[in-house]
């Protein structure tokens, strides 16, 4: 069965050599012209991927991505983007987006981060066990362990690395993190992120094989499969 693309696009010659390319690779690829015919297509729930726009006549690219995630659709999403600043490309991955593509790129480039969106597992509320490379973090059991080995965690440092894991690949800001873990909806001026961040990342390395979650200047972090 071929797997659905949706391509919400302003550009008509962006719009078609995208859709040509994918449906040379055996998607079935739908396409809508701006923000309010994508919606409209996208909360069917009948995608597996969708490719979208930042700026969009009717509803921006951005407006969008918080719709459908608002409707609790979970398809993956990446983002087209000629806006190559660090924060603008933070925004959409704070909305909701898996990915982004900073304008012009190359379609090998953006196929091969699609079948990456798609070979990625879906998180669910019922996964039992979360895991990143050689780490594994079992839910149930209150258990993390790398390369085998039992890593002791406070409740706190779970509870950072659980948000992590739930988030892999993506930008994790300072706010995102304060936000979701300490249930700051404002930043208190204090240096409690980065101080967790240290410790957590010297237990998970020290029986791995490199790092796991890396520091993306002027943005945040990141936890890494790849």
């Amino acid at each position: 069965m071929s797997r659905r693309l949706l391509i919400v696009e302003d550009d008509s010659e962006t719009r078609e050599f995208i859709a040509k390319g994918f449906a040379e690779e055996g998607f079935a690829v739908e396409t809508a012209p701006d923000g309010r015919e994508g919606l409209y297509h996208a909360t069917d729930g009948s995608f597996d991927v969708i490719i979208l726009d930042r700026m969009l006549p009717g509803l921006d690219g951005l407006a969008l991505i918080k719709s459908i995630r608002a409707a609790g659709l979970k398809t993956p999403v990446l983002m087209l983007t000629a806006m190559s600043a660090v924060d603008e490309r933070v925004k959409g991955l704070r909305a909701g987006a898996d990915d982004y593509l900073v304008k012009p790129f190359s379609f090998q480039e953006l196929h091969a981060r699609i079948e990456a969106l798609l070979r990625r597992p879906q998180d669910t509320e019922e996964a039992a066990v979360l895991t990143c490379r050689d780490l594994q973090m079992d839910l149930l059991a209150r258990r993390v362990t790398r390369g085998g080995q039992d890593i002791a965690l406070t409740p706190r440092e779970f509870q950072i690395l659980e948000f992590f894991l739930r988030r892999k690949n993506r930008v994790i800001s300072r706010t995102m993190l304060l936000e979701g873990v300490w249930d700051y909806h404002f930043d208190p001026n204090t240096n409690v992120v980065d101080v967790h961040i240290s410790k957590l990342r010297r237990q998970i390395d020290e029986h791995g094989n490199g790092a796991l979650i890396e520091t993306v200047r002027g943005a945040g972090y990141m936890m890494s499969d790849g």
